[in-house]
């Protein structure tokens, strides 16, 4: 059983923030890999109501890309196969059947969201724990701290601090040069094995 994280989300699409952090807090909790679970085209759209979205195929494809020359990331398809959009505790549960011993990672900007907006929250925190990334310079410890309900998480709660370098990088950055067609704005933003974006379709849009 490998030790691992479980890094779901968009990656609308992914930039350098979202794989250099994977790997910075994979060597900070000493995990062998993370495993990158890109969310479905429809809860992108949908549910976080964003405007534009690379299609699954497009997004999947994307990472896979990024991954073939880092052995410590992973790829998984799960959630974008199912027939209906996941839930995080149950991605988990299929990670292990796959030989992955996960904790969930992700933002300090989640933090707020855990009490309404995730179900199983507290599953995923007694069985496999927490890895919280503290970003945009927020204060995690505080945020806890003045929180009831954060409180009780609080045991099952790794917090790691993450270098300021990768803090400013957002997809919606990199999705708004994407439309203007500034690709030269892009290339620092986001893995070089994406060339940029250039080549890639325009997505969908509502």
């Amino acid at each position: 059983m490998k030790k691992a994280l479980m890094f779901g989300g968009a990656f609308n699409p992914p930039t350098n923030a979202h794989i250099e952090l994977a790997e910075y807090a994979c060597r900070k909790t000493h995990r062998e890999c993370a495993v990158f679970v890109p969310s479905q085209m429809h809860y992108i759209e949908d549910d976080q109501h964003k405007s534009f979205a690379f299609d699954n195929e497009t997004r999947l494809h994307m990472l896979q890309t990024i991954a073939e020359n880092r052995e410590w990331m992973v790829v998984s398809d799960h959630e974008i196969r199912a027939e209906a959009q996941p839930r995080s505790y149950f991605t988990l549960q299929y990670l292990k059947t796959q030989g992955y011993d996960c904790s969930l990672l992700f933002g300090s900007d989640k933090l707020p969201e855990l009490e309404h907006g995730w179900l199983y929250i507290e599953e995923i925190a007694h069985e496999y724990g927490i890895v919280c990334m503290e970003r945009s310079h927020e204060n995690v410890h505080e945020i806890i701290a003045d929180n009831a309900y954060l409180r009780t998480l609080q045991p099952y709660i790794e917090i790691v601090e993450t270098p300021e370098t990768w803090q400013n990088i957002s997809s919606s950055q990199v999705r708004r040069f994407y439309l203007q067609k500034k690709y030269e704005e892009i290339d620092p933003l986001i893995p070089q094995e994406l060339n940029g974006l250039r080549g890639y379709g325009e997505g969908e849009q509502k």
